[in-house]
C-alpha cells in the first residue's frame, strides 16, 4: 500500500481492476483498530501540548476525526472506545501522558541555576542600577525586587526523620496552615486505615541559614474528615486552632477549639480552653480579630451562617440562599465576608442584628462559579476570591466590581484556597492541576509556574504556606510545599545548602485520640 502524503494533497495514482479495488477496501475495512495506521511525511517535532489535538495542530498535520497524531513515532494512530486499562489508546490516557511529559519537562527546568526573568529584561543588576539613578521608587523596586527572588526558587527536600526508624511517615499531607508569624505549621495528614491525623511542626532558622522543622510531640487521630481550618486568638496570637469536622456514620460532626499547647508536651498541666460545639457539616470557619468581637468565630454551613461567641456561647444565625464555602474577617471594622456555592460574595456587619428580609447584607455581588476562597487584603475596600471555573479576581467593595484579574489558575471543582502575601505584593495558588501558580499582586502578572515534584492526581494537590519570615521574626523568606507525604522548601536564597539541621524530627511516641 502506498503512502498518501498529506503534504501533497492527494493519494498517488494506481491503477486496479474493477473488482481488485472492492476486495482491498472490503478487506480493509475489517481490520483490526490497533493495526490500523496511516503514515506522512512529518517531522514536526512532538508538542508539549496538554491535549491530542494541540499536539497534532503544533506538529503541522491536519486534524483527522477518531485518530491522533504521534510526533515521535510519526503517524497517525486510530482512538479506540472505551476506558478500561487494556485500551492503551483512549483520549484520557493519551491526556494524561502528554501532562506528565509537560510536567518533566517543566521539573527539569526548574533545575537550571538561570531561570527565564518574570518581566523582560528584570534582573537584580538593571534594578539596582535603576534605584541609584533615582528612576524607580523604593515601593517599586522592593516589589521587583521580590519577584526576581520568587523566579529564582529552587526545590529542597526537607527529609522526615521518625525516632522509630521501622515505622516511617507514609501518611500524605492533605492540608497545611501557617500562623499569623509562621512559626506554627498546623498540618492534616490522610491515614491509610481511613480517618485523619493532625497536629503542628514548630519552625526556626539556624545561624548558618539552613531551616529547622520540628514535629509536635503528640499527633491527635479522628475518624472524620477535616473540612476547615484556622488559627484562633482566644488567650494571646494564634493560642488556638478552629477544625470544621464532617461526620461520619454514628459520629456527628462538630466545630472544636482546641488548644495549641495540647499538641506538646511541655505544657500538659495548662492546655487552655477546650470546646466542642454541635454544629454539623460546616464547610468553612473564620475567627474575627476586631476587638469588639475578639472571642467571636464563624461558620459557613447549608444555607446558614452561625456566629458564635466561644466565651459566652451566644449564637447568632444568618439564613442565606446557598452553602457558605467561604469566609473571613476584616480587621478594621467586625464584617464578615462570604463566599457561596451559588457564586454570591456577600458581607455581615456583626453590629446589625439579622433580619428576615436579608438586609442585614452589608454588600453583595457575584462570580460566574462556587466560590472557594474569600482574602480580605489590607485595605479592606478590597476583596480577593477564587472560584470553581478557576477565575481569581479582586474585588472594589465600594462600587462591586472587578479591578483585577489573575489568570491561568486552573480549577473545575475542588475546594482550593488562595494565599496573598501584600508585603512581597504576592498572590499564590495551587490548581486541580498540581501547578502552584505566583502572580504579581498589583497587576496581575503570572510570575511563575512550579510543578508539583509528584505525578498529578486529584488526592495529590500539594498544600502550600508562603512567607517572608519562615520560622518567625528571623526567619527565611520562601515557599513551604506538602505533597504526598514530602515536604520541600523554596527558598529566595539560591545559595541554600542541604544539610543535616533541616530535618523534620518527627516524634510519634505519644500519639494520641481526640474525639470531640
Amino acid at each position: 500500500m502506498e503512502k498518501w502524503t498529506w503534504r501533497e494533497g492527494r493519494r498517488p495514482h494506481r491503477r486496479r481492476g474493477r473488482g481488485h479495488s472492492r476486495g482491498w477496501y472490503r478487506d480493509n475495512r475489517q481490520r483490526s483498530a490497533q493495526d490500523e495506521q496511516w503514515r506522512y511525511d512529518n517531522q514536526s517535532p512532538s508538542s508539549s501540548s496538554s491535549s491530542s489535538s494541540s499536539s497534532k495542530a503544533s506538529s503541522g498535520a491536519p486534524e483527522l476525526p477518531g485518530f491522533y497524531f504521534d510526533p515521535e513515532k510519526n503517524r497517525y494512530f486510530r482512538l479506540l472506545p472505551g476506558h478500561n486499562n487494556c485500551n492503551p489508546l483512549t483520549k484520557e490516557q493519551l491526556q494524561e501522558k502528554e501532562r506528565e511529559k509537560q510536567r518533566n519537562k517543566m521539573l527539569a527546568e526548574d533545575e537550571k541555576p538561570r531561570k527565564k526573568a518574570p518581566r523582560a529584561g528584570l534582573n537584580t543588576s538593571l534594578l539596582l542600577q535603576k534605584r541609584h539613578l533615582g528612576l524607580l521608587p523604593e515601593n517599586s523596586y522592593c516589589r521587583l525586587v521580590h519577584e526576581v527572588k520568587v523566579s529564582g526558587m529552587r526545590r529542597h527536600k526537607l527529609e522526615i526523620q521518625s525516632t522509630d526508624n521501622n515505622n516511617p511517615n507514609t501518611d500524605n499531607f492533605r492540608l497545611i496552615v501557617g500562623d499569623s508569624a509562621c512559626e506554627r505549621v498546623f498540618t492534616v495528614n490522610d491515614v491509610s486505615h481511613g480517618g485523619c491525623k493532625y497536629g503542628i511542626m514548630n519552625f526556626s532558622s539556624s545561624s548558618q541559614g539552613s531551616l529547622s522543622v520540628e514535629m509536635c510531640d503528640n499527633l491527635y487521630f479522628t475518624n472524620r474528615k477535616v473540612n476547615s481550618i484556622c488559627w484562633a486568638s482566644v488567650n494571646y496570637p494564634d493560642s488556638h486552632v478552629l477544625l470544621c469536622l464532617v461526620g461520619v456514620a454514628d459520629t456527628p460532626g462538630c466545630v472544636s477549639l482546641l488548644p495549641a499547647s495540647l499538641f506538646s508536651n511541655s505544657n500538659p498541666d495548662q492546655p487552655g480552653m477546650l470546646c466542642s460545639f454541635k454544629i454539623s457539616t460546616a464547610w468553612s470557619c473564620a475567627w474575627c480579630l476586631n476587638p469588639q468581637f475578639d472571642k467571636t468565630f464563624s461558620t459557613g454551613l447549608s444555607r446558614r451562617v452561625i456566629v458564635k461567641d466561644a466565651e459566652t456561647g451566644r449564637t447568632q444565625t444568618y439564613s442565606v440562599g446557598s452553602d457558605v464555602l467561604a469566609q473571613q474577617f476584616a480587621l478594621r471594622v467586625p464584617v464578615l465576608f462570604n463566599g457561596c456555592r451559588s457564586g454570591e460574595i456577600f458581607s455581615i456587619d456583626l453590629r446589625q442584628r439579622g433580619r428576615r428580609d436579608q438586609s442585614w447584607k452589608a454588600s453583595r455581588f457575584h462570580q460566574e462559579s462556587a466560590i472557594t476562597s474569600v482574602r480580605v487584603l489590607q485595605d479592606e475596600n478590597y476583596l480577593l476570591a477564587a472560584d470553581m471555573l478557576g477565575q481569581i479576581k479582586l474585588w472594589d467593595v465600594r462600587v462591586k466590581k472587578p479591578v483585577q484579574e489573575y489568570k491561568g489558575h486552573y480549577n473545575e471543582h475542588a475546594y482550593l484556597p488562595v494565599h496573598v502575601n501584600e508585603p512581597e505584593g504576592l498572590l499564590l495558588a495551587v490548581g486541580q492541576d498540581c501547578y502552584t501558580r505566583l502572580w504579581s499582586l498589583k497587576d496581575g502578572h503570572l510570575l511563575r509556574t512550579i510543578p508539583s515534584p509528584h505525578p498529578a492526581a486529584n488526592d495529590l494537590i500539594p498544600s502550600v504556606v508562603f512567607s517572608s519570615k519562615l520560622g518567625g521574626c528571623r526567619g527565611l523568606p520562601g515557599l513551604l510545599m506538602a505533597v504526598k507525604h514530602d515536604l520541600y522548601y523554596f527558598p529566595y536564597n539560591t545559595d541554600y545548602q542541604e544539610g543535616g539541621e533541616q530535618q523534620i524530627v518527627l516524634c510519634e511516641n505519644n500519639n494520641s485520640s481526640l474525639e470531640m
